[in-house]
């Protein structure tokens, strides 16, 4: 870690600075409230700050708590105590960069989240110092919304710089509930239809031998697993990255429903980045997942990608009635028996196997690729995954047992023709 020269504010007022500072932090997703924040300007009285490392550390104690934390921080920090020009330096991060005329800088993990809170801390600092009473700002929610609608539908490749940004935020906030799986052990209920021939006789010899009540039972509940398999080859690039922010963001909601979230990519070899999604920031998370799969924007062998799943993973993630959602637009050059095999162990494997192909967008879609032809057959759902309202709509496919998408449309096709 650098520690440059710090730029400290020159009136002095250090502790409202770190009060502003610790505003961006919790704007950033940091847990900080008021206990920390003064705690932290009376550790800076104590520590003093004439030497960097220690001002650094001293605040770094009083707000990071979690691991995931530290490279939030660190960013938030270097931004706001570092360059006096800070400001310009967040603008360039979140102003939309035109491809061929501007240098392409790929952003630190936190980085954009640490411009786009210290802009937002600026903007209040800008209201605190007001002295008189600004003027009344409406919003027309009408247009937000009209916004918002027309976003949800817009195609992923279709979109702008910023589009990309707010459908990340959407996506984010995404749902994907689940029903549970009923089990075949059984618990003790006072309202189960089965009776329970072992609890009602140990009720009846506490009871001196006589039969007073009969115990009942019901099936237990339990969630199972989500296993996604998502194609990262070049015709997939821009939607594989907007599908792994939306797996991430399940995988790290809490209440779902789901037991684990396993996560898989694939373009000329499988890439197995569960340990990636597991991490909160999903800058970093994605970074490191990019990092491990060498193949992303490559060529595409999706048969024996899933034969690589299907020898190494299958058991292992697959064996506790897991939901299977496989990601691609089924444009592969190889073998179509293989990919036809390879497919059906797959479905045979899982509880339900879903097919997310983006190449549904267009209206006049039909199933002519061999690697389509191979692949319908042994999917149970066959659905879009172009925009946020497709994957809006994969949490209702979830919940409906019998939904089959477009699947018997296109048998239908593949049948006549």
């Amino acid at each position: 870690m650098q520690f440059p020269d710090l730029a400290l504010p020159e009136d002095g007022k250090l502790g409202q600075n770190i009060l502003w500072f610790a505003r961006a932090l919790r704007k950033a997703g940091l847990p900080i409230g008021p206990g920390r924040v003064v705690d932290a300007i009376r550790a800076v009285e104590a520590a003093g700050f004439t030497r960097r490392e220690d001002f650094f550390w001293t605040l770094h104690a009083c707000f990071v708590s979690r691991p995931e934390h530290r490279a939030v921080f660190a960013q938030v920090f270097r931004l706001y105590w570092r360059d006096p020009q800070f400001l310009e330096q967040m603008m360039s991060l979140l102003m939309p960069q035109v491809r061929g005329t501007q240098e392409d800088r790929r952003a630190d993990p936190a980085e954009k989240r640490a411009a786009e809170a210290l802009l937002d801390g600026v903007h209040r600092e800008e209201e605190d110092r007001e002295t008189e009473a600004p003027d009344r700002v409406e919003i027309d929610a009408s247009q937000t919304a009209a916004r918002e609608e027309r976003l949800k539908t817009l195609d992923f490749e279709q979109m702008s710089t910023a589009e990309i940004a707010e459908a990340k935020r959407m996506l984010a906030q995404l749902a994907l509930p689940v029903r549970p799986i009923r089990s075949r052990r059984a618990q003790a209920s006072a309202t189960g239809r089965q009776p329970d021939g072992r609890r009602t006789l140990q009720l009846a010899l506490r009871q001196g031998g006589e039969i007073t009540r009969i115990a009942r039972k019901e099936p237990k509940q339990r969630w199972p697993n989500l296993v996604v398999i998502c194609d990262i080859s070049g015709s997939m690039s821009q939607y594989s990255r907007l599908v792994l922010h939306f797996v991430h963001a399940v995988a790290n909601r809490k209440g779902q429903g789901w037991a684990r979230v396993h996560g898989f990519t694939f373009g000329t070899r499988l890439t197995n980045i569960t340990r990636h999604l597991r991490q909160r920031d999903v800058d970093a998370a994605l970074a490191a997942a990019g990092a491990e799969a060498q193949d992303w924007s490559g060529g595409t062998r999706i048969g024996a990608c899933l034969r690589s799943f299907n020898r190494d993973w299958s058991r292992r993630v697959l064996g506790q009635g897991a939901v299977v959602l496989l990601i691609t637009d089924g444009l592969d050059r190889d073998d179509g028996g293989l990919l036809a095999a390879e497919m059906e162990r797959l479905h045979l494997s899982a509880r339900r196997l879903i097919w997310l192909n983006p190449l549904l967008r267009w209206e006049g879609f039909a199933p002519k690729a061999g690697g389509i032809r191979a692949m319908l057959p042994h999917v149970d759902s066959f659905r879009s995954s172009h925009s946020i309202a497709s994957l809006e709509a994969l949490g209702q496919a979830l919940s409906a047992a019998g939904d089959s998408g477009e699947k018997a449309r296109l048998m239908r096709l593949m049948r006549e023709g």
